[in-house]
């Protein structure tokens, strides 16, 4: 595993198609390496599991929003700290505590120990885009938890682009954006990936399949929230 970093970390700086290529995939390693990232596998399941029967494309959607909403908020919080001369991403303890209470409460409604009706879908054809919004919002809260996480993996990668910036901006603003889709990437095809198993098992939000899965991830999401108050100094 060092060796792939090296490697990754080397290729950064070698020619373009590789340093790309490292881009990416140091952004699928930063979901699947990551605790605190790995969470957002769970949750975005969990969310669209709960919104009963869905499609391949609206799961894609969806998983995709979560997405877009993680990395808008990482861009804001990166120049805002940074801005403000801390280490970027760090939002502080009382912005972890915040999100670590907010995946925790979740948590809690994929158990269906509380209900928060702007999360569900059930029963309710009339408002499908809700169900986009809620994904978007909660990519923009599940992203404040992600700072400093997120911009330790970054680190090398951005070190890169900012050096290059001035005379390749283009090739600086590609590297930013391999990372992003390969971040990507690992969330929206996990969250494709429940409506293939809703299919595939003919599934619906009540079937027991799919409640077992809901509360699985309930609870995975829960202790992703732990992990976050656990991590806090």
């Amino acid at each position: 595993m060092q060796d792939l970093f090296v490697w990754l970390t080397q290729s950064l700086s070698g020619a373009a198609w590789l340093a790309l290529s490292a881009s990416f995939i140091w952004g699928i390693l930063s979901i699947l390496l990551s605790p605190c990232h790995l969470s957002s596998i769970p949750l975005i399941i969990g969310f669209i599991d709960g919104q009963g029967i869905v499609t391949k494309k609206r799961a894609f959607t969806l998983a995709g929003l979560f997405s877009v909403g993680i990395l808008l908020t990482i861009a804001v919080i990166g120049l805002i700290t940074g801005l403000m001369g801390r280490i970027m991403g760090d939002v502080g303890k009382v912005g972890n505590y915040l999100v670590a209470a907010i995946f925790i409460v979740i948590g809690l409604h994929l158990l269906e120990i509380i209900q928060i009706p702007f999360l569900g879908m059930k029963n309710q054809p009339k408002i499908k885009g809700k169900g986009a919004l809620a994904a978007f919002i909660i990519g923009l809260l599940f992203g404040l938890a992600l700072g400093p996480c997120t911009f330790a993996f970054m680190a090398p990668m951005l070190g890169i682009a900012f050096n290059v910036a001035s005379t390749r901006p283009v090739f600086a603003i590609l590297l930013v954006l391999f990372y992003a889709i390969g971040h990507c990437s690992v969330i929206v095809l996990a969250g494709t990936f429940t409506s293939m198993v809703q299919k595939y098992l003919n599934w619906n939000e009540h079937s027991r399949g799919a409640v077992i899965l809901k509360k699985v991830c309930g609870v995975l999401v829960i202790l992703g929230g732990l992990y976050l108050i656990y991590t806090i100094h």
